[in-house]
């Protein structure tokens, strides 16, 4: 069941390009990419099926996820050049946090700790906040948690490798 939550998410993600950005269709399908996105590591642990191929779908999932939001939603945002070069930066952190962790154990790596998951969150309630705050300062909040995550996962890939 939870893996079949976590093809969901990935399905709404793809469904997401056909939306256009800001509609009730894409809030909808958004958010129950969302809500698929919670539920399914929840509903692994309480029925016993946590897997590792679950584990790699859900991250392949949340990657699906970031990407199609990103492609979505920065081309339409009004967002200043120091936030996008410094989502660059976050990308680049953590790509290299996959790539240690690949070089020294031979597998992808993925850190599901509590500030990735409060980044996450940020990040995930990101799209309601726009027109509700000044995107500049809502989009500076986001990206500093993300590069506390980024920096945290990169650190603790590094000591377990």
């Amino acid at each position: 069941m939870a893996n079949i939550l976590t093809g969901i998410r990935v399905l709404a993600s793809i469904a997401l390009l056909f939306c256009p950005v800001f509609t009730a269709a894409f809030y909808f399908i958004y958010l129950a990419a969302g809500i698929t996105d919670v539920a399914d590591g929840a509903v692994a642990r309480k029925t016993n099926t946590v897997s590792e191929f679950g584990s790699r779908l859900d991250t392949a999932a949340d990657l699906i996820f970031a990407a199609v939001c990103l492609l979505k939603l920065l081309p339409v945002l009004s967002l200043p050049m120091y936030i996008y070069q410094w989502i660059a930066v976050i990308a680049v952190i953590k790509l290299c946090s996959i790539f240690i962790g690949y070089k020294r154990q031979k597998k992808l790596t993925a850190v599901h700790s509590a500030i990735n998951k409060a980044a996450g969150a940020l990040c995930f309630v990101f799209p309601f906040t726009v027109g509700a705050f000044d995107i500049k300062y809502s989009a500076a909040v986001v990206c500093t948690a993300a590069t506390l995550a980024a920096l945290h996962e990169g650190c603790l890939v590094y000591r377990q490798a």
